[in-house]
């Protein structure tokens, strides 16, 4: 069995299960977990307010700093960089494009129906920028990750689906 990762950073495309992994490792290993659309927007009812890149950089500063973290996010340019340095573990999902998609429709269609929380309005401006989100990590974001944060590979696992994470988390154990 292995040791249980204090410090991890899990990137993927929309819809690829990161704030459901991220989730479920918080709640089994008693370590806080971050969303990193949280960092870059500070959250209103009247609408959301970009930070600037000086306090995105700061917040999550703050955040990789403490102990224990789990952040997640779709992000990988600069900002985010010291993150992956301190991680123990960076959890790459590279769930189906397909997948991905049907997702961001179900995810839609739950909180236009008020059965799921989102942390933004749900509006079909959004829905339709998820699709152009989830393309363009496919074709530049998953690209550009390996190639600027491959020097991490011996921290670096890649689940393609559920049941690898699933397993993988599984075989750790508590110190």
């Amino acid at each position: 069995m292995k040791q249980i990762p204090k410090r991890i950073h899990i990137i993927g495309s929309v819809g690829s299960g990161k704030t459901t992994l991220a989730k479920q490792l918080s709640l089994k290993f008693d370590i806080p977990f971050y969303e990193l659309d949280n960092v870059v927007w500070v959250r209103h009812k009247s609408g959301d307010i970009r930070r600037t890149e000086h306090e995105k950089e700061e917040c999550l500063h703050t955040i990789i700093q403490s102990d224990s973290w789990i952040v997640e996010g779709v992000h990988s340019e600069e900002w985010v960089a010291n993150s992956f340095l301190h991680a123990d573990l960076i959890i790459f999902l590279d769930t189906k494009y397909s997948i991905r998609t049907y997702r961001i429709i179900m995810r839609f269609l739950k909180q236009k129906m008020r059965l799921e929380y989102a942390n933004y309005k749900p509006t079909f401006q959004v829905f339709l920028n998820m699709f152009k989100w989830n393309k363009h990590f496919e074709e530049v974001g998953k690209p550009n990750f390996f190639t600027t944060y491959g020097m991490y590979n011996d921290k670096i696992i890649i689940f393609r689906n559920q049941k690898c994470s699933k397993n993988y988390v599984n075989s750790w154990h508590e110190t």
